[in-house]
């Protein structure tokens, strides 16, 4: 009875778990017409949402309230309905954490002498502990190389070195940086998690370390100094936890690369070679003869911000869903730029996703209630480290093992149209087939990101829900433009993230040509719709990292 009870539920497993690969050949995308997809709407809630009037959209400030009464608004105009049991809303329990009193960081080297760095032009830090003082005083410094510790690859760069107390000098991104291939011990070209910064200081963490700097070098982090400086200084946000953050460093931050290399100097120790032996298996973490000090003084808040939520429900398997997915807030006021604007307005990234969630429902809706209900999700605390949506994910409206997939959207390019697009994690789910067929009707050619060294799988909402084993899909507008080619893409790309990611002019421009976005939208359109109308349940590719957790997800149900 034992062994038959097994094959059974052997049998059940894989059937629920939706371990069939979805055949691109089944998928006709031809069934589905896309309707008309108001421009007029993504302008004007793209504008009105990044305007100076929203300051900036940050969590917990009156920008958040004029966001969330406005969304409301938007989605009740598209004909939505409240998609938390009546309410709009979700709380997202953060904590408000402002450095309101920042000292220079100091480090004093074998011969007395003491380095000092300044707070924003040298280094930035915070902290994750609600504490109101900070005080990290001739805390020993060591080097741990790329600080990752990774049992299943045979891989420990905090092995034979104690840290407590101490404070962790890091290298961005991961060992396989700089690599060409996809091959290697951490995904050879392409990031892993291990090379995000969120990683790097919850490895800290783990450890005991008292404080943990990343060296900034613009190439891996795939952002300069500006970026860092504008998005580490000001409130940060956090998770609430029970322990007010006391299993956290004492502070998280970043330095400038010339202000490592002074300390490396300071050491004795060759930074070149000591960051090229780092990216190798067996690297022996170095301790350094320097104590490091700084101090922050905090103001502390605990408050709720809010994702909003809403649902078209389905006519014919309504406990079954399809994610849309957006986050709407941005940085609020951050460091002026040299005219003294200091919102940081967030235009492209996010307010033309969230207004492509309102779109994108009215035309859902115009189009009449598909067989699945369409969940829209406009998500907080984004640009503090994915909060609102890793909150959704953990305590789900809609039961993630009833969750069919989803789409994500962040910061639509206004480059024109494209022949191609960019999908961030393309060969990772079957969604591919679905978003490949829906290219093909509309004269697309999906392409793999050309650039999977800078992580951005794991820099948006839908890496949330991936986590937690739902299927999700992020693509973008293409860099092979209509008119230019990949190089006018590349230029486009380059003068955003140097000039307005981040900053005080990622603003609304009435200049913008929105036919690349129009095009886009039809895409996730669909994409969406075919979500919605099919029966299948799509999965992660066999191998892939979150497949296990799908299964398991599937099969619980």
């Amino acid at each position: 009875m034992k062994n038959k009870f097994l094959l059974t539920a052997a049998i059940a497993v894989l059937a629920l778990s939706g371990c069939k690969k979805i055949d691109a050949n089944n998928i006709d995308a031809s069934k589905i017409t896309v309707p008309e997809i108001s421009e007029q709407i993504m302008k004007d809630v793209t504008k009105t949402l990044s305007s100076d009037e929203f300051e900036g959209r940050a969590p917990g400030t009156a920008g958040e309230e004029k966001t969330l009464a406005y969304l409301v608004e938007q989605f009740k105009a598209a004909g939505l309905e409240p998609g938390n049991n009546g309410s709009w809303f979700q709380d997202v329990p953060l904590v408000e954490i402002n450095a309101v009193k920042q000292s220079p960081m100091t480090v004093t080297g074998p011969n007395g002498k003491a380095m000092s760095f300044n707070y924003g032009k040298d280094y930035v830090a915070a902290s994750y502990q609600e504490q109101a003082k900070i005080d990290i005083a001739n805390s020993e410094v060591v080097f741990v190389g790329y600080g990752i510790n990774a049992p299943e690859k045979g891989w420990n760069d905090y092995a034979g070195v104690d840290v407590k107390g101490k404070t962790v000098l890091i290298l961005v991104n991961d060992p396989d940086f700089g690599t060409q291939s996809l091959e290697g011990e951490f995904g050879g070209r392409a990031m892993t998690y291990y090379g995000r910064w969120t990683y790097k200081y919850e490895e800290a963490a783990r450890q005991g370390a008292a404080a943990a700097i990343i060296i900034h070098d613009d190439a891996p982090a795939a952002y300069g100094w500006n970026v860092v400086e504008s998005s580490w200084t000001g409130p940060q946000f956090y998770a609430q936890s029970t322990n007010g953050g006391a299993d956290q460093t004492k502070a998280n931050g970043w330095i400038q690369k010339s202000g490592a290399a002074q300390l490396f100097a300071a050491a004795g120790v060759d930074m070149a070679k000591s960051m090229a032996a780092a990216r190798n298996k067996g690297f022996k973490a170095i301790s350094m003869p320097l104590k490091a000090s700084l101090s922050l003084e905090n103001s502390i808040n605990k408050k709720n911000s809010k994702n909003v939520i809403g649902i078209l429900k389905g006519t014919k398997r309504p406990d079954e869903n399809i994610l849309y997915t957006a986050h709407w807030d941005h940085l609020g006021r951050c460091k002026p730029a040299p005219d003294g604007d200091d919102i940081c307005n967030g235009a492209i990234d996010n307010a033309t996703g969230t207004a492509a969630l309102v779109a994108l429902a009215k035309a859902h809706k115009s189009a009449g209630a598909p067989d699945r209900s369409m969940v829209f999700l406009a998500v907080t605390a984004e640009e503090s480290g994915l909060l609102g949506s890793k909150y959704y994910a953990e305590n789900p409206v809609f039961p993630l093992n009833k969750t069919v997939g989803g789409v994500n959207m962040d910061a639509f390019s206004m480059s024109g149209k494209a022949k191609n697009l960019t999908v961030v994690g393309m060969g990772k789910s079957q969604l591919d087939a679905y978003l490949g067929e829906a290219a093909k009707i509309e004269g697309r050619t999906p392409e793999a990101e050309p650039t999977p060294e800078k992580g951005f799988y794991y820099r948006s909402d839908h890496f949330s829900f991936a986590k937690l084993g739902v299927p999700m899909i992020y693509f973008e507008g293409g860099d092979d433009l209509v008119n230019g080619g990949r190089p006018a893409g590349e230029a486009v790309g380059k003068d955003y993230v140097e000039n307005r990611y981040h900053g005080p002019k990622d603003e609304y421009n009435e200049a913008w040509d929105w036919s690349g976005v129009m095009a886009d939208l039809r895409l996730y359109y669909r994409v969406g719709r075919m979500l919605a109308m099919s029966e299948d349940w799509p999965n992660w590719n066999e191998g892939d990292e979150f497949r296990d957790i799908r299964d398991k997800s599937r099969a619980a149900k």
